[in-house]
Protein backbone atom coordinates (compact mmCIF):
# COMPACT_ATOMS: atom_id res chain seq x y z
CA UNK A 1 0.00 0.00 0.00
CA UNK A 2 2.91 2.60 0.97
CA UNK A 3 4.93 1.64 -2.07
CA UNK A 4 1.87 2.49 -4.03
CA UNK A 5 1.31 5.47 -2.67
CA UNK A 6 4.96 6.43 -3.03
CA UNK A 7 4.64 5.60 -7.18
CA UNK A 8 1.47 7.76 -7.28
CA UNK A 9 3.19 11.01 -5.76
CA UNK A 10 6.15 9.91 -8.52
CA UNK A 11 3.90 9.65 -11.54
CA UNK A 12 2.17 13.01 -10.51
CA UNK A 13 5.21 15.06 -9.78
CA UNK A 14 6.79 13.71 -13.09
CA UNK A 15 3.22 14.81 -15.38
CA UNK A 16 3.30 18.51 -12.65
CA UNK A 17 7.33 18.56 -14.40
CA UNK A 18 5.87 17.33 -17.96
CA UNK A 19 2.84 20.08 -17.75
CA UNK A 20 4.83 22.97 -16.85
CA UNK A 21 7.58 22.25 -19.53
CA UNK A 22 4.94 22.16 -22.06
CA UNK A 23 3.76 25.37 -20.94
CA UNK A 24 7.32 26.35 -20.91
CA UNK A 25 7.35 25.56 -24.35
CA UNK A 26 4.32 27.54 -25.11
CA UNK A 27 6.05 30.64 -23.68
CA UNK A 28 7.13 33.58 -25.88
CA UNK A 29 11.01 33.30 -25.01
CA UNK A 30 10.62 29.71 -26.22
CA UNK A 31 9.36 30.89 -29.76
CA UNK A 32 12.37 33.35 -30.11
CA UNK A 33 15.05 31.73 -32.55
CA UNK A 34 18.69 32.28 -32.80
CA UNK A 35 19.27 36.16 -32.86
CA UNK A 36 18.30 35.68 -28.57
CA UNK A 37 21.00 33.24 -27.69
CA UNK A 38 23.42 34.81 -30.02
CA UNK A 39 22.50 37.99 -28.56
CA UNK A 40 22.71 36.76 -25.14
CA UNK A 41 26.02 34.84 -25.75
CA UNK A 42 27.45 38.35 -27.19
CA UNK A 43 27.64 39.05 -23.05
CA UNK A 44 29.70 36.33 -22.20
CA UNK A 45 32.28 36.48 -19.04
CA UNK A 46 34.62 38.06 -21.14
CA UNK A 47 32.09 40.39 -22.59
CA UNK A 48 31.43 41.42 -18.96
CA UNK A 49 35.25 41.70 -18.13
CA UNK A 50 35.52 44.26 -20.94
CA UNK A 51 32.33 46.01 -20.23
CA UNK A 52 33.39 46.55 -16.20
CA UNK A 53 37.11 47.75 -17.81
CA UNK A 54 35.07 50.48 -19.67
CA UNK A 55 33.07 51.60 -16.41
CA UNK A 56 35.82 50.93 -14.21
CA UNK A 57 38.84 53.32 -16.71
CA UNK A 58 36.38 55.81 -17.91
CA UNK A 59 33.65 56.23 -15.42
CA UNK A 60 30.02 57.17 -17.49
CA UNK A 61 32.20 58.70 -20.11
CA UNK A 62 31.77 54.96 -22.47
CA UNK A 63 28.22 54.61 -22.21
CA UNK A 64 27.95 56.44 -25.90
CA UNK A 65 29.17 53.14 -27.38
CA UNK A 66 26.14 51.21 -26.29
CA UNK A 67 23.29 53.49 -28.10
CA UNK A 68 25.76 53.55 -31.46
CA UNK A 69 26.79 49.68 -31.52
CA UNK A 70 22.92 48.89 -31.71
CA UNK A 71 22.09 49.23 -34.92
CA UNK A 72 25.09 48.18 -36.05
CA UNK A 73 25.54 44.92 -34.47
CA UNK A 74 21.71 44.06 -35.52
CA UNK A 75 22.43 44.87 -38.92
CA UNK A 76 25.68 42.44 -39.37
CA UNK A 77 23.82 40.02 -37.96
CA UNK A 78 20.10 40.14 -39.55
CA UNK A 79 22.78 39.95 -42.31
CA UNK A 80 24.16 36.29 -41.19
CA UNK A 81 21.10 35.49 -40.01
CA UNK A 82 19.76 36.23 -44.33
CA UNK A 83 22.29 34.23 -45.61
CA UNK A 84 22.15 31.17 -43.59
CA UNK A 85 18.10 31.42 -44.00
CA UNK A 86 18.12 32.04 -47.92
CA UNK A 87 20.84 30.02 -49.09
CA UNK A 88 20.52 27.07 -46.07
CA UNK A 89 24.48 26.81 -45.45
CA UNK A 90 26.51 28.81 -43.04
CA UNK A 91 28.87 31.29 -43.24
CA UNK A 92 31.67 29.20 -43.78
CA UNK A 93 30.35 27.25 -46.70
CA UNK A 94 29.15 30.92 -48.86
CA UNK A 95 32.78 32.19 -47.76
CA UNK A 96 34.21 28.96 -49.57
CA UNK A 97 31.93 29.17 -52.84
CA UNK A 98 32.18 32.86 -53.21
CA UNK A 99 35.58 33.94 -52.51
CA UNK A 100 39.26 33.01 -53.08
CA UNK A 101 40.46 29.61 -50.35
CA UNK A 102 42.91 32.61 -49.09
CA UNK A 103 40.04 33.69 -47.42
CA UNK A 104 38.60 31.14 -46.19
CA UNK A 105 41.71 29.81 -44.71
CA UNK A 106 42.43 32.88 -43.09
CA UNK A 107 38.94 33.83 -41.70
CA UNK A 108 38.72 29.99 -40.14
CA UNK A 109 42.33 30.35 -38.41
CA UNK A 110 41.55 33.52 -36.79
CA UNK A 111 38.50 32.62 -35.50
CA UNK A 112 39.53 29.40 -33.80
CA UNK A 113 42.38 31.46 -32.06
CA UNK A 114 40.15 33.91 -30.64
CA UNK A 115 37.67 31.47 -29.77
CA UNK A 116 39.90 29.46 -27.97
CA UNK A 117 41.42 32.16 -25.78
CA UNK A 118 37.81 33.48 -25.24
CA UNK A 119 36.52 29.72 -24.36
CA UNK A 120 39.75 29.99 -21.98
CA UNK A 121 39.13 33.16 -20.51
CA UNK A 122 35.26 32.56 -20.04
CA UNK A 123 35.96 28.72 -17.83
CA UNK A 124 38.37 31.30 -15.96
CA UNK A 125 36.15 33.42 -15.22
CA UNK A 126 33.32 31.11 -14.50
CA UNK A 127 35.33 28.83 -11.86
CA UNK A 128 36.57 32.05 -10.18
CA UNK A 129 33.04 32.75 -9.90
CA UNK A 130 31.91 29.49 -8.53
CA UNK A 131 34.71 30.10 -5.67
CA UNK A 132 33.75 33.21 -5.04
CA UNK A 133 29.97 32.13 -4.54
CA UNK A 134 30.07 28.78 -2.92
CA UNK A 135 33.59 28.11 -1.35
CA UNK A 136 34.88 25.17 -3.32
CA UNK A 137 38.28 24.95 -5.55
CA UNK A 138 38.16 26.89 -9.22
CA UNK A 139 40.64 24.50 -10.27
CA UNK A 140 37.55 21.90 -9.76
CA UNK A 141 34.84 23.95 -10.51
CA UNK A 142 36.21 24.91 -13.79
CA UNK A 143 36.47 20.92 -14.76
CA UNK A 144 33.03 20.97 -13.99
CA UNK A 145 31.87 23.86 -16.26
CA UNK A 146 34.14 22.80 -19.20
CA UNK A 147 33.08 18.62 -19.22
CA UNK A 148 29.58 19.99 -18.14
CA UNK A 149 29.22 22.10 -21.20
CA UNK A 150 30.62 19.54 -23.93
CA UNK A 151 28.68 16.61 -22.90
CA UNK A 152 25.31 18.65 -23.28
CA UNK A 153 26.37 19.73 -26.48
CA UNK A 154 28.01 16.26 -27.87
CA UNK A 155 24.63 14.20 -26.32
CA UNK A 156 21.25 16.48 -25.92
CA UNK A 157 20.16 16.89 -29.70
CA UNK A 158 19.72 20.76 -30.59
CA UNK A 159 15.91 21.40 -30.73
CA UNK A 160 16.47 19.92 -26.46
CA UNK A 161 19.94 21.95 -25.64
CA UNK A 162 18.51 25.70 -27.14
CA UNK A 163 15.40 24.94 -25.26
CA UNK A 164 17.27 25.16 -21.73
CA UNK A 165 19.60 28.02 -23.49
CA UNK A 166 16.83 30.09 -24.21
CA UNK A 167 15.80 30.12 -20.11
CA UNK A 168 19.64 30.47 -19.30
CA UNK A 169 19.17 34.24 -21.22
CA UNK A 170 16.88 35.37 -18.30
CA UNK A 171 20.41 35.32 -16.19
CA UNK A 172 21.06 38.43 -17.58
CA UNK A 173 18.58 40.76 -15.75
CA UNK A 174 20.87 40.29 -13.03
CA UNK A 175 23.12 43.10 -13.79
CA UNK A 176 19.94 46.01 -14.37
CA UNK A 177 18.95 45.03 -10.26
CA UNK A 178 22.53 45.94 -9.74
CA UNK A 179 21.36 49.24 -10.10
CA UNK A 180 18.80 49.04 -7.67
CA UNK A 181 21.44 48.39 -5.28
CA UNK A 182 23.16 51.91 -6.14
CA UNK A 183 22.88 55.17 -5.97
CA UNK A 184 22.66 56.36 -9.81
CA UNK A 185 22.63 60.04 -11.27
CA UNK A 186 20.43 59.27 -13.91
CA UNK A 187 20.71 63.02 -15.28
CA UNK A 188 24.48 62.94 -15.71
CA UNK A 189 23.81 59.28 -17.16
CA UNK A 190 21.89 60.63 -19.95
CA UNK A 191 24.20 63.61 -20.56
CA UNK A 192 27.48 61.31 -20.45
CA UNK A 193 25.59 59.28 -22.62
CA UNK A 194 25.12 61.28 -25.30
CA UNK A 195 28.14 63.59 -24.60
CA UNK A 196 31.00 62.02 -23.28
CA UNK A 197 34.24 63.79 -21.83
CA UNK A 198 36.69 61.62 -23.83
CA UNK A 199 40.00 62.16 -25.17
CA UNK A 200 40.08 59.88 -28.08
CA UNK A 201 44.20 58.47 -27.36
CA UNK A 202 45.84 55.33 -27.56
CA UNK A 203 44.00 53.93 -24.30
CA UNK A 204 40.49 55.34 -24.67
CA UNK A 205 41.19 53.94 -28.59
CA UNK A 206 41.86 50.42 -27.50
CA UNK A 207 39.17 50.33 -24.88
CA UNK A 208 36.83 51.14 -27.90
CA UNK A 209 37.73 48.88 -29.97
CA UNK A 210 37.86 46.21 -27.21
CA UNK A 211 33.91 46.90 -26.48
CA UNK A 212 32.91 47.12 -30.45
CA UNK A 213 34.91 43.86 -30.58
CA UNK A 214 33.18 42.11 -27.76
CA UNK A 215 30.02 43.27 -29.12
CA UNK A 216 30.29 42.75 -32.33
CA UNK A 217 32.32 39.37 -32.95
CA UNK A 218 33.35 37.22 -35.31
CA UNK A 219 31.87 34.18 -33.73
CA UNK A 220 28.73 35.57 -33.73
CA UNK A 221 28.43 35.89 -37.20
CA UNK A 222 29.13 32.44 -37.88
CA UNK A 223 26.62 31.10 -34.52
CA UNK A 224 24.02 33.14 -36.16
CA UNK A 225 23.86 32.05 -39.89
CA UNK A 226 24.83 28.38 -38.57
CA UNK A 227 21.92 28.49 -36.14
CA UNK A 228 19.44 29.59 -38.86
CA UNK A 229 20.44 26.64 -40.67
CA UNK A 230 19.59 24.81 -37.64
CA UNK A 231 16.68 26.06 -36.83
CA UNK A 232 15.18 25.37 -40.72
CA UNK A 233 16.63 21.67 -40.39
CA UNK A 234 14.49 21.06 -37.28
CA UNK A 235 11.59 22.65 -38.75
CA UNK A 236 11.78 20.44 -41.61
CA UNK A 237 11.95 23.44 -43.73
CA UNK A 238 14.22 24.35 -46.81
CA UNK A 239 16.18 27.53 -47.71
CA UNK A 240 14.24 30.23 -48.83
CA UNK A 241 15.93 29.98 -52.61
CA UNK A 242 14.25 26.70 -52.57
CA UNK A 243 10.82 27.65 -51.04
CA UNK A 244 10.21 31.53 -51.91
CA UNK A 245 6.84 31.44 -50.38
CA UNK A 246 8.11 31.21 -46.75
CA UNK A 247 10.12 34.39 -47.07
CA UNK A 248 7.69 36.69 -45.90
CA UNK A 249 7.34 35.17 -42.81
CA UNK A 250 11.07 33.66 -42.44
CA UNK A 251 11.83 37.19 -42.86
CA UNK A 252 9.96 39.13 -40.49
CA UNK A 253 10.71 36.25 -37.89
CA UNK A 254 14.23 36.59 -38.08
CA UNK A 255 14.53 40.40 -37.98
CA UNK A 256 11.97 40.52 -35.30
CA UNK A 257 14.43 37.50 -33.44
CA UNK A 258 17.72 39.49 -34.42
CA UNK A 259 16.64 43.07 -33.55
CA UNK A 260 15.26 41.73 -29.73
CA UNK A 261 17.57 40.08 -28.93
CA UNK A 262 20.38 42.24 -29.68
CA UNK A 263 18.58 45.08 -28.31
CA UNK A 264 18.74 42.90 -24.76
CA UNK A 265 22.35 42.25 -24.94
CA UNK A 266 23.20 45.99 -25.89
CA UNK A 267 20.74 47.14 -22.60
CA UNK A 268 22.83 44.49 -20.40
CA UNK A 269 26.22 45.92 -21.85
CA UNK A 270 24.92 49.00 -20.90
CA UNK A 271 24.17 48.34 -17.32
CA UNK A 272 27.41 46.39 -16.82
CA UNK A 273 29.45 49.58 -17.95
CA UNK A 274 27.03 51.86 -15.65
CA UNK A 275 27.31 49.50 -12.74
CA UNK A 276 30.85 49.15 -12.74
CA UNK A 277 31.18 53.56 -13.30
CA UNK A 278 29.21 54.40 -10.29
CA UNK A 279 30.82 51.81 -7.95
CA UNK A 280 34.18 50.87 -9.29
CA UNK A 281 35.34 54.49 -10.82
CA UNK A 282 33.84 56.53 -8.31
CA UNK A 283 35.70 54.74 -5.56
CA UNK A 284 38.96 54.75 -7.87
CA UNK A 285 38.98 51.64 -8.90
CA UNK A 286 39.98 52.20 -12.39
CA UNK A 287 41.67 48.17 -13.21
CA UNK A 288 39.53 45.50 -13.52
CA UNK A 289 41.27 42.77 -14.97
CA UNK A 290 38.46 39.64 -14.97
CA UNK A 291 34.41 39.71 -14.38
CA UNK A 292 35.02 37.96 -11.14
CA UNK A 293 37.22 40.61 -9.78
CA UNK A 294 34.58 43.36 -11.06
CA UNK A 295 31.91 41.15 -9.05
CA UNK A 296 34.28 40.72 -5.46
CA UNK A 297 34.98 44.71 -5.88
CA UNK A 298 31.15 45.18 -5.91
CA UNK A 299 30.99 43.77 -2.65
CA UNK A 300 32.38 46.42 -0.44
CA UNK A 301 30.41 48.98 -2.42
CA UNK A 302 27.49 47.80 -3.16
CA UNK A 303 26.72 44.65 -0.77
CA UNK A 304 26.38 41.26 -1.17
CA UNK A 305 23.13 41.22 -2.69
CA UNK A 306 24.40 43.27 -6.20
CA UNK A 307 27.58 40.70 -5.57
CA UNK A 308 25.62 37.63 -5.39
CA UNK A 309 23.80 38.99 -8.78
CA UNK A 310 26.91 39.97 -10.57
CA UNK A 311 28.58 36.89 -9.74
CA UNK A 312 25.21 34.57 -10.90
CA UNK A 313 25.22 36.45 -14.01
CA UNK A 314 28.53 35.75 -15.16
CA UNK A 315 27.52 31.96 -14.34
CA UNK A 316 23.95 31.92 -16.83
CA UNK A 317 25.58 33.77 -19.37
CA UNK A 318 29.29 31.57 -18.99
CA UNK A 319 26.69 28.39 -19.73
CA UNK A 320 25.88 29.95 -22.95
CA UNK A 321 28.66 31.71 -24.00
CA UNK A 322 31.27 28.71 -24.18
CA UNK A 323 29.09 26.52 -26.49
CA UNK A 324 28.22 29.36 -28.98
CA UNK A 325 32.10 29.99 -28.83
CA UNK A 326 32.81 26.42 -29.54
CA UNK A 327 30.15 25.33 -31.53
CA UNK A 328 30.65 28.77 -33.87
CA UNK A 329 34.59 27.38 -34.38
CA UNK A 330 33.36 23.82 -35.31
CA UNK A 331 31.03 25.44 -37.58
CA UNK A 332 33.03 27.43 -39.46
CA UNK A 333 35.96 24.36 -39.67
CA UNK A 334 33.50 21.67 -40.93
CA UNK A 335 31.67 23.69 -43.79
CA UNK A 336 35.34 24.69 -44.38
CA UNK A 337 36.65 21.28 -44.60
CA UNK A 338 33.18 19.52 -46.28
CA UNK A 339 32.46 17.87 -43.07
CA UNK A 340 29.33 16.88 -41.69
CA UNK A 341 28.10 19.38 -39.24
CA UNK A 342 24.91 20.32 -37.10
CA UNK A 343 24.07 20.09 -33.11
CA UNK A 344 21.69 18.13 -34.18
CA UNK A 345 23.43 15.59 -35.72
CA UNK A 346 24.77 12.42 -33.40
CA UNK A 347 28.34 12.43 -32.85
CA UNK A 348 29.18 9.46 -34.62
CA UNK A 349 27.51 10.86 -37.63
CA UNK A 350 29.80 14.43 -37.17
CA UNK A 351 32.95 13.06 -35.35
CA UNK A 352 35.09 16.23 -37.26
CA UNK A 353 32.97 18.73 -36.21
CA UNK A 354 32.32 17.53 -32.87
CA UNK A 355 36.02 16.82 -32.44
CA UNK A 356 36.62 21.10 -32.95
CA UNK A 357 33.93 21.31 -30.09
CA UNK A 358 36.05 19.33 -27.59
CA UNK A 359 39.45 20.72 -28.93
CA UNK A 360 38.29 23.78 -28.67
CA UNK A 361 36.71 23.52 -25.19
CA UNK A 362 39.52 21.17 -23.59
CA UNK A 363 42.79 23.76 -25.24
CA UNK A 364 40.05 26.17 -23.15
CA UNK A 365 40.38 24.46 -19.79
CA UNK A 366 44.49 23.19 -20.31
CA UNK A 367 45.43 26.62 -20.77
CA UNK A 368 44.21 27.69 -17.29
CA UNK A 369 46.97 25.48 -15.99
CA UNK A 370 49.61 26.83 -18.48
CA UNK A 371 51.92 30.11 -18.38
CA UNK A 372 49.39 31.93 -20.46
CA UNK A 373 47.23 34.38 -18.22
CA UNK A 374 43.32 33.84 -19.91
CA UNK A 375 42.57 36.89 -18.02
CA UNK A 376 45.34 38.83 -19.85
CA UNK A 377 43.85 37.04 -22.89
CA UNK A 378 40.14 37.49 -22.45
CA UNK A 379 40.41 41.87 -22.89
CA UNK A 380 43.56 41.29 -26.18
CA UNK A 381 40.95 38.88 -27.55
CA UNK A 382 38.51 40.90 -27.52
CA UNK A 383 40.74 43.45 -29.23
CA UNK A 384 41.20 40.79 -30.87
CA UNK A 385 38.02 40.25 -32.70
CA UNK A 386 37.55 43.73 -33.03
CA UNK A 387 40.45 44.11 -35.76
CA UNK A 388 39.78 40.82 -36.89
CA UNK A 389 35.82 41.65 -37.14
CA UNK A 390 36.26 44.37 -40.36
CA UNK A 391 37.57 42.46 -43.19
CA UNK A 392 34.85 40.01 -41.92
CA UNK A 393 32.50 42.31 -41.92
CA UNK A 394 33.25 43.51 -45.32
CA UNK A 395 33.38 39.91 -46.88
CA UNK A 396 29.47 39.23 -45.14
CA UNK A 397 28.29 42.44 -46.59
CA UNK A 398 29.51 41.61 -49.88
CA UNK A 399 27.75 38.36 -50.03
CA UNK A 400 24.16 39.90 -48.36
CA UNK A 401 24.23 42.10 -51.01
CA UNK A 402 25.04 39.68 -54.31
CA UNK A 403 22.40 38.07 -56.24
CA UNK A 404 24.45 35.23 -56.94
CA UNK A 405 24.36 34.14 -53.48
CA UNK A 406 21.26 35.53 -52.34
CA UNK A 407 19.42 35.88 -55.09
CA UNK A 408 15.73 37.80 -54.60
CA UNK A 409 16.89 37.47 -51.03
CA UNK A 410 19.87 40.32 -51.18
CA UNK A 411 19.70 42.88 -47.27
CA UNK A 412 18.16 46.00 -47.82
CA UNK A 413 19.49 49.29 -48.50
CA UNK A 414 19.42 50.04 -45.08
CA UNK A 415 20.93 47.12 -43.53
CA UNK A 416 23.87 47.12 -45.79
CA UNK A 417 24.57 50.82 -45.13
CA UNK A 418 24.21 50.23 -41.52
CA UNK A 419 26.81 47.23 -42.01
CA UNK A 420 29.19 49.37 -43.83
CA UNK A 421 28.51 52.36 -41.25
CA UNK A 422 29.76 49.66 -39.16
CA UNK A 423 32.66 48.57 -40.30
CA UNK A 424 34.13 52.24 -41.11
CA UNK A 425 33.82 52.84 -37.24
CA UNK A 426 35.62 49.50 -36.14
CA UNK A 427 38.29 50.27 -39.17
CA UNK A 428 38.76 53.77 -37.18
CA UNK A 429 39.33 52.94 -34.27
CA UNK A 430 41.44 50.26 -34.91
CA UNK A 431 43.62 52.85 -36.83
CA UNK A 432 43.35 55.10 -33.85
CA UNK A 433 44.34 52.33 -31.73
CA UNK A 434 47.86 51.93 -33.49
CA UNK A 435 48.69 55.42 -33.16
CA UNK A 436 50.81 56.02 -29.75
CA UNK A 437 50.13 59.05 -27.70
Amino acid sequence: MQSSEKGGKKRRAANAFLALLGRLKEHPLARLGPGLITGVADDDPSGIATYSQAGAQFGLNMLWTMPLAYPLMAAIQIMCAQIGRATGKGLAANIKTTFPPIVLKGVVLLLLIANTLNIAADVAAMGEVAELVSGFDRHLMTPVFVIGTLLLQIFVPYHRYVFFLKWLTLSLLAYAAVLFTVQVPWGEVALRTVWPKLTLNFSAATVVVGIFGTTISPYLFFWQASEEVEDMHAKRGVSLLQDPNAAPAELRRLQWDTWSGMLYSDITAYFIILATAVTLNVSGITDIETAAQAASALRPLAGDFAFLLFALGILGVGLIGVPVLAGSAAYALAEAMGWQSGLERKAQDARGFYGVIAVSVLAGLFIQYSPISPMKALFWSAVINGVVAVPLMVVIILIASRNSVMGAFTSSWQIITLGWIGTAIMGLAAVLMLIPG
